[in-house]
């Protein structure tokens, strides 16, 4: 392995390379450069490693390239990176380092951390070929890229293998973005019946709510809350944020509130808990203090989904001019960030149909759940092709998930094919859990509502 007795030279050069480049583009670049070091060409520049490429020398320089960073997470990473060069075995280094950039990647939204997070398992197989711990590290970057397939791959190697707890958890997952909820609730079984705890139980609540069930869902969220530990702050303050979404869609905003209080107290910096606090707060009026939560949760995680709220907090207030600023931003980068949601707002909104239909079409390529299948006949809707988009709505609401905005959808493509009576049925869903729609959603609802 290289990592261990880099040139003084190479090492220089690497450090002046992190100061000028992101982390996703540094990983491109470093490969570039030590490919033309070692191999003698430049043609692994743009190339994405996979498990069969095993870049023996490049996976372990990479993951131990010398980090940078003033943050906890920062000081981690270069700690591990550290012993890992100095120990005999790095084994454990190496695999505590990969989760470490996973928990960066999520908290930066730099999914540059999670290639540094696959160069560590792959160093890992290189030291000891198929070990588990690779591998399960690998299935979950790779879930987090969005390669489900692939995910599901590795998680059914692991299951046949050893059959752990968190491999049914990457099982779970892999199958269930693939919107197979039937075979996923099995692995999800298993991994109760192992290992009855926060993971187990958030997983297994979730499903009960893509299913319908609200009541089980939050049955099962309140036992993982019970288990969640402030040791792991990220895990717990997740937890507590769907807690938070599950009262909220139930009526009970009081604790609803309480929830993203609890998470915050965890991580006062916790994107998806000011989020979720700031729609709650828009609900009750309370524009300024939502406004609040919501510009710290788009800057935390500038993603389209916390544009998109904060945007439309700005618009509430009367801001419309800062509104459009975000807007603006959401427009930019909102389809490289989060293709699905994009593809919603844009049909949402009535702007750039194709563009929106090309994004969803292409995101269900990789996936094919519930929300994938909305954003798909939403498109199709947006582009004049309503009666192609009822086909795709129905597989949507075939799993009987209680969403608002779901229903919302069902309720505007069910008009636009003269189906009076079932718009009627789905807008009435919709309305009967408006809360959890955005203003500008629940302003057009009561409108076709009204019409009907």
């Amino acid at each position: 392995m290289l990592s261990a007795a880099i040139v003084d030279d190479e090492a220089s050069h690497i450090l002046m390379l992190m100061r000028l480049v992101t982390v996703e583009l540094f990983l491109v670049v470093i490969l570039s450069f030590l490919a033309g070091c070692h191999q003698g060409n430049n043609d692994t520049a743009q190339a994405k490693l996979s498990a069969s490429d095993s870049p023996t020398i490049d996976s372990c320089a990479v993951a131990l390239a010398p980090h940078a960073g003033e943050g906890r997470l920062d000081q981690e990473i270069a700690r591990l990176q550290q012993k890992a060069q100095t120990t005999t075995d790095p084994t454990h280094e190496l695999e505590k380092l990969g989760w470490v950039f996973v928990s960066k990647a999520r908290l930066s939204n730099d999914s540059g951390y999670y290639k540094l997070a696959e160069q560590c398992a792959l160093c890992l197989e290189v030291k000891h070929p198929e070990s588990p711990e690779a591998l399960l590290l690998r299935g979950h970057v790779l879930h987090s890229l969005h390669r489900f397939k692939e995910a599901e791959t590795l998680a059914r190697t692991l299951v046949a293998r050893r059959e752990t707890s968190f491999d049914y958890g990457l099982l779970g997952d892999a199958l269930m973005e693939q919107g197979r909820l039937t075979e996923a609730a099995g692995a999800y079984q298993k991994m109760v019946d192992l290992r009855p705890d926060l993971q187990s139980y958030s997983r297994a609540a979730h499903l009960r709510w893509l299913k319908g069930d609200l009541s089980g869902a939050l049955e099962l969220i309140r036992m993982a809350a019970r288990a969640s530990s402030p040791r792991d702050a990220d895990a717990a303050a997740w937890v507590y944020t769907r807690l938070a979404l599950y009262e909220f869609q139930a009526g009970e905003r009081e604790k609803a509130f309480g929830a993203t209080d609890a998470a915050l107290a965890l991580k006062s910096d916790y994107a998806p808990a000011l989020l979720a606090r700031g729609r709650i707060l828009m609900v009750e009026g309370k524009s300024d203090a939502a406004i609040e939560a919501l510009e710290r949760a788009a800057k935390l995680n500038p993603l389209p989904e916390y544009q998109w709220a904060f945007a439309e907090a700005l618009e509430v207030a009367g801001r419309a001019d800062e509104a459009r600023l975000v807007e603006a931003q959401l427009m930019q980068r909102g389809a490289a960030a989060d293709p699905r949601t994009f593809a919603l707002y844009l049909a949402t909104r009535g702007e750039r149909a194709e563009t929106a239909l090309k994004l969803a079409e292409q995101e269900l390529k990789e996936r094919e759940d519930v929300f994938t299948l909305d954003a798909l006949a939403w498109s199709l809707a947006a582009s004049g092709k309503a009666k192609e988009a009822s086909s795709y709505m129905k597989r949507a609401l075939a799993e009987e998930t209680e969403d608002a905005r779901l229903f919302y959808h069902a309720g505007m493509i069910a008009a636009k094919i003269g189906q009076v009576k079932e718009a009627r049925h789905w807008f009435n869903k919709a309305a009967s859990i408006r809360q959890m729609l955005l203003p500008s959603e629940r302003e057009q609802l009561a409108r076709q509502r009204a019409a009907l």
